[in-house]
């Protein structure tokens, strides 16, 4: 059985801050690739919404949780 072998450890750059926690450990080298030769396409963007969209109280409830102090910030209700 062969003995494990000892991790090299891991150093911040010589100027980083103490509070710098990042791993600095080299990703391995990947092969650059080519790009993708892009025809010339001419795209159409459609709205097939209807004019009103019909919102349920259960949804309501849900953005008025997550974004009720915002929307009391943004529309000045106190």
């Amino acid at each position: 059985m062969a003995p494990p072998h000892k991790s090299q450890s891991r150093r911040p750059p010589d100027r980083a801050p103490l509070d710098d926690l990042y791993d600095y450990a080299r990703a391995p080298a990947r092969p650059r690739r080519r790009r993708a030769k892009c025809a010339s396409v001419t795209r159409t963007v459609t709205d097939d919404w209807p004019k009103d969209v019909p919102v349920t109280e259960t949804e309501i409830d849900v953005f008025e949780a997550w974004f009720g102090d915002l929307f009391d910030e943004l529309f000045g209700n106190d």
